[in-house]
């Protein structure tokens, strides 16, 4: 993800998290840490017409990386597009050296908590009130030890793209 995608890339999140979307201005702040040396990574799914269809993000510090979001516009839901971006960013943690991945996921959202677990995510607890303003729970999840040869998906109508440097 760059700079140039974050129009595209809040028109998705505004209609798939109407109520607690991300402002430009967090995406702004975490594209300033996708650099050699920072502390994220984003990366952006996109049609073979150059359509943002999906995003992911990872945070990693310290050895521990945290999934901050995971997006899929509804009409390629279902499609392996998750999973490409999840693979994407365990990928990434393992390239880290990450000892854990962790992430939240809304408590009424068993389709995405199905995603986790079947990349090996286990639930280790709730964060309760954590989506706003809906005061909805979060699910926390955790994968032990992210491997490089994490389950991929071939996706070959989207091209998830990596972040460039420079």
């Amino acid at each position: 993800m760059r700079w140039w995608d974050i129009d595209p890339v809040m028109e998705l999140e505004l209609r798939l998290f109407p109520e607690d979307a991300w402002s430009h201005g967090m995406y702004w702040s975490e594209l300033a840490e996708v650099r050699p040396g920072g502390t994220r990574h984003y990366t952006v799914a996109t049609t073979p017409d150059g359509a943002i269809v999906g995003y992911a993000g990872l945070m990693v510090v310290s050895g521990e990386g945290d999934v901050q979001t995971i997006a899929v516009e509804p009409g390629h839901q279902g499609t392996g597009l998750g999973s490409a971006l999840l693979a994407d960013l365990i990928a990434e943690a393992a390239r880290r050296d990450c000892a854990e991945l962790l992430l939240e996921v809304r408590v009424d959202n068993p389709r995405a908590q199905r995603l986790y677990e079947r990349f090996g995510f286990q639930p280790v607890g709730i964060r309760r009130g954590y989506y706003q303003p809906a005061n909805v729970d979060a699910l926390v999840m955790r994968l032990d030890n992210p491997q490089e040869d994490a389950p991929q998906q071939d996706v070959p109508q989207y091209d998830v793209k990596e972040p460039e440097h420079g």
